[in-house]
């Protein structure tokens, strides 16, 4: 098994049952061992989407017996199981599944790259991340989670609630 770290996030509908409803939906071929508390972040801004609704955000920690490229085809599936759509690149979403580690690898293609190509710019990964595995070495061995959260410049992020917002079972 292979252990993962997911990125949720949504912007459209209610939030929060988005993100439940994802968690189970990933069921039961990823394993969710462990969440993070829930976070609200200002989206990005861009001319060809205007301004749009706050995201929640919560990082993942699961272990899946699932490939890389076939586990991303399963994030996709739950992402349009929610009701995502194609659409504009950062338009509103009522759901948002990365791929940000697996394992120690480091893969890179048309489709898929680990460690997420934003994970050490963004606070609403880096904070998240940093409550699940402060210490965890980030691929490539030059940075912990923690250090790399302390190394972004200042970015708006409010903690909304613990992880039992989830509502795993104990």
């Amino acid at each position: 098994m292979a252990r993962v770290y997911l990125g949720l996030g949504a912007n459209v509908g209610d939030r929060r049952a988005n993100l439940r409803d994802a968690l189970s939906r990933l069921a039961p071929v990823v394993r969710t061992e462990k969440v993070s508390s829930l976070y609200e972040t200002p989206a990005l801004s861009t001319p060809e989407v205007g301004d749009q609704p706050d995201f929640l955000n919560a990082v993942v920690r699961a272990a899946t017996s699932l490939r890389p490229d076939a586990l991303l085809r399963h994030v996709k599936t739950v992402e349009r199981d929610a009701g995502r759509r194609p659409g504009l690149r950062w338009a509103p979403r009522p759901l948002d599944i990365d791929i940000l580690l697996y394992d120690d690898q480091q893969l890179e293609s048309d489709e898929l790259t680990i460690p997420h190509a934003g994970l050490l710019e963004r606070i609403f990964v880096l904070a998240p991340l940093s409550e699940l595995a402060p210490e965890l070495s980030l691929p490539g061995g030059t940075v912990t989670v923690a250090e790399a959260l302390a190394a972004l410049p200042a970015q708006e992020i409010a903690r909304l609630e613990g992880p039992q917002w989830a509502a795993l079972e104990p």
